[in-house]
């Protein structure tokens, strides 16, 4: 068995996104909408994977 982040698994509400990154849903859903974020749908409640979650933060530019 290899040695795995138990974060690279499993999936955040938006909510749960928002409390975890201190951002609100109006944020959320504009980096969804401009595919900053990719965001998967489970029936009618939408989800952020782990591992999409993980790509957006190395995405963001560092302080210069």
């Amino acid at each position: 068995m290899t040695n795995t982040d138990e974060n690279d698994f499993g999936a955040l509400t938006v909510a749960e996104f928002c409390e975890r990154y201190r951002l609100g849903h109006t944020t959320a859903y504009e980096l969804i909408k401009g595919g900053a974020l990719k965001a998967r749908k489970v029936g009618a409640r939408t989800v952020l994977l782990h591992s999409d979650v993980k790509a957006w933060e190395r995405s963001l530019p560092t302080m210069q």
